[in-house]
C-alpha cells in the first residue's frame, strides 16, 4: 500500500481514554490519524505514542464547542493528508448534580461540547466526504443516550439523546451519497472519566454490580468495535447504534 492510498481517521477527544486508546488501535492498522483534543499536552502525547509505534499522526489542538477551531481540524487533515475517510466523534464532558441544582452554565457547557460539537464536526466532516463520495462516521453516544441510568446525569443524558438523534438524521440524510453514519454506546469502561464519576454511585464496583456481566469494559473493546464500524465488514450498517455494555441494556 502506496502513502496516498492509506486511510485517514480523525478522532477528536484523542487526548485519553476511549479516543486515545482507538487512536492507537487503528494506527497499528495502518490507518493515519488526525487528532483532535483541547488539552495540547495530552493530545501530543498520544500522537507521540503513535509516532513511537511507527504510526502516522498529526495533532491540532481542538475546542469542538467552537466552529474556527473545528473547521482548522478538518483543514489540517485535508491538508496533511488529503482526505478523511474515517471520523470518529469522540469529545464529551460530564457534570454531576441533581436537575435543580445544576445552573445554566453547566447546561450551556454540556450542550456545547457534547451537542453543538457532535454537529459541528458532523457538519465539516461531511462537506468533505461529500467532495470525496464517501466516508464513514461514528459518534460516541454512551448507554446515557438510551436511558436514565442513575440521578445527577440529567443534563449528561439530555445531551447524549440528542447525539443519538442527530446520528440516526446524519445516517438518513447521507447515505444515498456513500456515507454511514454510527454511533457506539459504551457501558461503563475503565477510564479516568468513569473513575471520577464512579464516586457519586459508590464506586467501581456499583457498577460493575449493575452488568449482567459483572465486570466493566476495556477501553480496546471499545476501539475494536470503532474499527469494525469502520471495515467493509460493516458495509451495510447505517443509523445503528451499537451498545458495547457488557449487556447492561439488555436488562
Amino acid at each position: 500500500m502506496n502513502n496516498s492510498q492509506k486511510q485517514v481517521a480523525l478522532i477528536t477527544g484523542g487526548g485519553s481514554g476511549i479516543g486515545r486508546v482507538t487512536a492507537l488501535v487503528l494506527a497499528q492498522k495502518g490507518i493515519r490519524v488526525v487528532l483532535g483534543n483541547r488539552r495540547k499536552e495530552l493530545g501530543e502525547e498520544t500522537v507521540n505514542l503513535i509516532r513511537d509505534a511507527g504510526g502516522e499522526a498529526v495533532f491540532q489542538q481542538t475546542d469542538v464547542s467552537k466552529a474556527a477551531d473545528v473547521k482548522a481540524l478538518m483543514e489540517k487533515a485535508v491538508e496533511t493528508f488529503g482526505r478523511i475517510d474515517f471520523a470518529f466523534n469522540n469529545a464529551g464532558v460530564g457534570a454531576a448534580s441533581l436537575l435543580a441544582e445544576q445552573n445554566e452554565e453547566d447546561f450551556d457547557y454540556l450542550f456545547s461540547v457534547n451537542v453543538k460539537g457532535v454537529w459541528l464536526s458532523m457538519k465539516y466532516e461531511i462537506q468533505q466526504m461529500l467532495k470525496q463520495g464517501h466516508g464513514i462516521i461514528v459518534n460516541n453516544i454512551s448507554v446515557h443516550g438510551f436511558r436514565t441510568i442513575f440521578p445527577g446525569v440529567s443534563i449528561y443524558t439530555a445531551t447524549k439523546h440528542a447525539v443519538l438523534a442527530l446520528t440516526k438524521a446524519a445516517a438518513f440524510e447521507y447515505a444515498k451519497y456513500g456515507i454511514r453514519v454510527n454511533g457506539i454506546a459504551p457501558g461503563p469502561i475503565e477510564t479516568d472519566m468513569l473513575k471520577a464519576s464512579a464516586d457519586t454511585i459508590g464506586g467501581i464496583e456499583t457498577w460493575s454490580n449493575m452488568l449482567p456481566m459483572k465486570r466493566i469494559g476495556k477501553p480496546e473493546e471499545v476501539a475494536n468495535s470503532v474499527l469494525w464500524l469502520f471495515s467493509d465488514a460493516a458495509s451495510f450498517i447505517n443509523g445503528h447504534i451499537l451498545a458495547i455494555d457488557g449487556g447492561f441494556l439488555a436488562q
